[in-house]
């Protein structure tokens, strides 16, 4: 909307002063927020007013552009207003109408963006993919990426933007925005010194049994639960209809025999004549009740077993037909039962009726944030992982056999990363949780700093009076930061600790966050109290500088 109101309205905007240019609406986070204005002639003029990467750039004439801030196509609807407001004629409106991307549309703003972009652009100029955030572009390319910087920077709130940017095709980047299926796409986790593999990964977790007594059952975590998802549609995705159709008749059979029977009442009868009842069903297992076995009364078994046998165009007439299909050599205890199985749900199959044809699953791109990811012993909550996490081994080809393999229904099956997975990760670079961040975790993932300068648009949710003075104080801060022996940018703060100015008043901010963060930066370093002294000047902190010296003393 933005590039076609200065299309439609270019020669008015040209025909603007310098002073209008700089002061004309641009962008409004919410009604509530300040309003952002300036339209400049290059992106270098436009980085002395904002400290920011987010812009739109309008070409004209050959070389000349216009410049202005833009996150968002929503918070840049001010900026359309004002020039309907000022160049429109009576009844002129725009019309914003939200619409699924064609496949076409796609290829040709991809091949238009590819055509249109010149080796003299920089990367900060480019078209980013229809994505609206640069470091979206970023994730897409390298697949893990961390932000790393100060504490304070926004790099959690950026991750979850990015998701939203991503997940959404590019229409927006407001993480409460998706949709409750396409937050399925999304997980979150946050490590810290005592998570492990068992909660990442998998591992035994306490149950209690059906007789009351203690045991142990193996199950997945956090991150193999997630990707099982992205694994699922991955592989969906690739499937002709015709193999759909048959997945989803096949599915539709077994849903349709377990609602038909009552679970631990009905019985079947192997070919052995072995008399046994369902207790319970899933999209995992199927667990039967065995009652004539003296040795063996109960039986868990695969459903996906039983669920290829129904999609598959094979005649079962045997049990060694269900061995001999599943490339084994000796048939198990499950196959006589899955073959009883088979023969009732074929028996109650109803005649195939004609139907609506079943599109093929749709590719999913799925994200996967971890907070503070050096606060965590990375091998032993990755383990045998890191190889398929490596970028270049994604897929079958980096699959690996988990630690708790010979648990598994199937202990062949080894698990893999999909292509449509993306890491991204933050970190504090001052954090010392850990000794370390692992060697070979580095090499895996594409480090990104963010720095306490960068992203300031986040204090556009202030007033523009306490805006300004936020961003003068926090400079002020973090210069005099760098100024400090054994400190580095690493150590300043970031925009998001003066967001707090909603609620507290710059003094407040100071003694209750700031104060006993720096406090804890110079712990152990010659004449602390001098130190602090030099911080609070540099802040604005209105009070005597006594006050800070006996605040450090006690502490």
């Amino acid at each position: 909307m933005p590039k076609l109101a200065f299309q439609i309205y270019e020669k008015q905007i040209r025909a603007l002063s310098v002073e209008e240019k700089e002061n004309f609406p641009v962008c409004q986070y919410s009604p509530d927020s300040g309003v952002i204005r300036g339209i400049f002639s290059s992106a270098e003029e436009y980085r002395k007013y904002h400290n920011s990467i987010e812009y739109l750039t309008y070409s004209y004439d050959n070389d000349r552009k216009f410049v202005i801030y833009s996150w968002n196509i929503f918070s840049t609807i001010v900026f359309v207003q004002e020039c309907l407001k000022r160049f429109g004629e009576p009844g002129d409106r725009f019309v914003l109408t939200y619409r699924e991307k064609q496949d076409k549309e796609e290829k040709v703003s991809e091949q238009n963006s590819t055509e249109t972009l010149s080796p003299q652009q920089s990367e900060k100029e480019r078209v980013f993919n229809g994505y609206r955030n640069p470091y979206s572009d970023k994730l897409i390319e390298s697949r893990n990426i961390i932000f790393r910087g100060a504490p304070g920077t926004g790099k959690t709130y950026l991750a979850r933007e990015i998701a939203a940017d991503i997940i959404s095709d590019g229409y927006f980047d407001d993480f409460s925005m998706l949709t409750d299926e396409q937050k399925e796409q999304v997980d979150f986790v946050q490590f810290h010194p005592s998570y492990d593999y068992s909660d990442f990964v998998e591992g035994l977790r306490p149950k209690i049994n059906a007789d009351g007594s203690m045991g142990f059952e193996l199950k997945d975590g956090i991150f193999k639960r997630f990707v099982e998802r992205a694994r699922k549609n991955y592989e969906n995705s690739q499937k002709s209809q015709e193999t759909v159709e048959k997945e989803t008749s096949a599915q539709e059979s077994i849903a349709d025999f377990f609602s038909s029977i009552e679970f631990g009442v009905d019985t079947f009868e192997t070919v052995n004549k072995n008399v046994f009842a369902v207790t319970s069903a899933d999209d995992e297992h199927i667990e039967v009740a065995i009652p004539g076995n003296a040795t063996v009364n109960k039986l868990r078994l695969n459903t996906d077993e039983l669920r290829q046998m129904l999609e598959s165009d094979t005649t079962f007439t045997k049990v060694r037909d269900v061995t001999a299909f599943f490339g084994k050599k000796f048939a198990t205890q499950a196959y006589s039962y899955d073959f009883a199985l088979y023969k009732e749900i074929i028996k109650k199959k109803p005649a195939p009726v004609s139907r609506q044809a079943i599109a093929p699953e749709k590719l999913k791109k799925y994200i996967f944030i971890i907070d503070e990811i050096n606060r965590g012993e990375i091998s032993k909550i990755f383990g045998e992982l890191f190889f398929a996490l490596d970028p270049g081994y994604r897929g079958p080809a980096g699959a690996v056999s988990t630690q708790y393999a010979n648990l598994h229904t199937d202990p062949s099956k080894k698990f893999y990363i999909p292509e449509n997975v993306y890491i991204i990760g933050t970190m504090n670079d001052i954090d010392k949780s850990v000794d370390s961040f692992d060697f070979a975790m580095r090499r895996r993932f594409r480090f990104i700093e963010i720095r306490a300068d960068e992203r300031l648009e986040m204090l556009a949710a202030l007033d523009d009076e306490l805006e300004s003075e936020a961003i003068r104080r926090m400079t002020a801060l973090n210069q005099e930061i760098l100024k400090t022996e054994e400190l580095n940018e690493n150590y300043q703060i970031g925009g998001s600790y003066f967001l707090k100015l909603k609620e507290l008043n710059f003094d407040q901010l100071w003694t209750d966050y700031l104060c006993p963060l720096l406090q804890e930066y110079i712990r152990g370093m010659y004449d602390e109290a001098a130190i602090m002294n030099r911080f609070a000047q540099a802040y604005g902190y209105s009070s005597d500088n006594q006050e800070v010296e006996n605040e450090t003393a006690q502490s």
